[in-house]
């Protein structure tokens, strides 16, 4: 049976014709925050005279917020409902189930479209490119993060908690929600979203000291001091962090003298040197100046090897020889995100990127591809937070619409390609159905205002997509 052709809808679907002049039309991929505010930008630079179809392999929109994004940050993930009003417009659709590269192709969008905006974000980890990173218990935390958030490709991780140490290595914000989330018990998280079967096997863990280590110092580390002060406040844990660590050489010292952040940092870290142990049912130890050289075990992980680590003259950082191994039994590797190539489309394999200029994408020969333009952490690597995407999206907007002018073509639609290729794709109306029925579970648990569906199947039929 041939999949439904796609027609306006009462939301969140194309309006018909919104100026005299024939409207643009411009396809995005990604439904993320840089997706959605390219769309935004679309809908306001262009005086409405657009039409813009977001495309996402998943069939639930706002990619980071609803899948990067932890639990229980409520108020950041409250972003959604901004995001959500964008989709609403009457000059924006969300085709959800569409993935790029093999449902369509890059040919076929610049066919079907004046031009292409590229926002599908950073989607996997960097390696540490240490010996025994491959074992089992070694797990890359975008995936945990997935996992935990309820991202249906991590539905199947295999996520062993019964090991009673567990480092997470890394000192940004990730690395921080990583060990805050192993830190906190099921009752602490049943009021957030996270799927029923996470919720249950977190409440099950083994887990009672935490490590988290970082490669330089306190002084560099990326997290923030708001994240870092919800350490501290977990009823829980206790968090401990030894004088040592704390010993800033005079760069450092300068910089936590000139920077507010790395003040704010500082501060809190030294208030937690003079506190005593008390005896908690968990541990956090934050540790600095030391990198991992292996990951140790036989067939899973049974221990970590770390050097000591300093500064240099240069002021790069340098291993002392001075060794130490950590008896853990999970190792979660949070040292950054990267993005993926897209098929066809041009990428820097050294920076991560899609090169470009102000958002249009530059072919080999350094000069912008005509229709084609990025966005979001694809454009300039994972940096910034969820709002940096606004003034970024923004800017590539000027770029597309400066180079088009406001001139519309003919081209074939998106509807028929869909429909001779056999992809359903998922509509807005059909998220609106995922949304209740989570709402819906939700109430049903006595959970908060949502618990997400489990996996690809729950997704699926809950949006009607599912095949028996």
């Amino acid at each position: 049976m041939a999949p439904p052709v796609l027609t306006p809808a009462a939301s969140g679907a194309h309006n018909g014709e919104v100026a005299d002049t024939p409207p643009l039309r411009v396809a995005v991929i990604g439904s993320g925050p840089a997706g959605i505010y390219a769309a935004e930008a679309l809908v306001k630079q262009a005086d409405g005279n657009v039409l813009i179809d977001v495309f996402d392999r998943l069939p639930t929109p706002y990619g980071l917020v609803r899948y990067g994004v932890a639990p229980d940050h409520t108020s950041i993930k409250s972003i959604a409902r901004y995001l959500q009003r964008v989709l609403e417009h009457p000059g924006v659709r969300f085709l959800g189930g569409v993935e790029f590269g093999a449902d369509v192709t890059r040919d076929d969008l610049l066919a079907c479209y004046d031009a292409v905006i590229y926002a599908t974000g950073a989607m996997v980890d960097r390696h540490l490119g240490v010996p025994g990173e491959d074992l089992p218990g070694s797990v890359a935390a975008t995936d945990f993060v997935n996992w935990y958030c309820g991202h249906p490709d991590a539905a199947g991780l295999d996520v062993d908690l019964s090991a009673d140490e567990v480092a997470v290595i890394g000192v940004g914000n990730v690395a921080v929600d990583v060990a805050r989330i192993l830190a906190k018990t099921a009752d602490e998280l049943r009021a957030t979203d996270v799927p029923e079967p996470v919720l249950d096997l977190l409440g099950g863990s083994a887990v009672r000291h935490i490590h988290m280590i970082g490669r330089r110092g306190p002084a560099q580390a990326k997290f923030t001091t708001k994240e870092l002060r919800e350490l501290g406040a977990l009823p829980y844990t206790e968090v401990h962090v030894r004088p040592e660590d704390l010993e800033l050489d005079p760069a450092s010292a300068a910089l936590a003298e000139s920077d507010r952040h790395v003040r704010g940092n500082v501060t809190v870290m030294r208030d937690w040197v003079g506190r005593p142990l008390e005896g908690r049912a968990r541990r956090l130890d934050l540790r600095f100046w030391l990198r991992p050289v292996e990951i140790l075990g036989t067939d899973r992980v049974e221990g970590l090897r770390l050097e000591r680590t300093t500064l240099n003259a240069e002021g790069r950082v340098v291993g002392t020889g001075a060794y130490e191994t950590l008896p853990v039994g999970m190792v979660l590797r949070s040292v950054g995100y990267q993005s993926v190539p897209l098929t066809g489309v041009p990428f820097d394999p050294r920076a991560y990127v899609v090169p470009n200029e102000s958002g249009r994408v530059l072919g080999e020969d350094g000069a912008p591809m005509p229709g084609e333009y990025v966005a979001g952490w694809l454009k300039r690597g994972p940096t910034g937070v969820i709002g940096t995407n606004k003034a970024d999206a923004a800017e590539t907007v000027r770029a597309l619409l400066a180079d088009l002018g406001g001139r519309a073509r003919e081209h074939p639609s998106i509807e028929g390609l869909l429909e001779a290729r056999n992809v359903r794709a998922v509509t807005y109306d059909d998220w609106l159905r995922i949304d209740a029925e989570e709402i819906e579970l939700a109430r049903t648990l006595a959970r908060g205002e949502r618990v997400k569906l489990a996996g690809w199947d729950a997704l699926r039929h809950a949006c009607g997509t599912h095949t028996p």
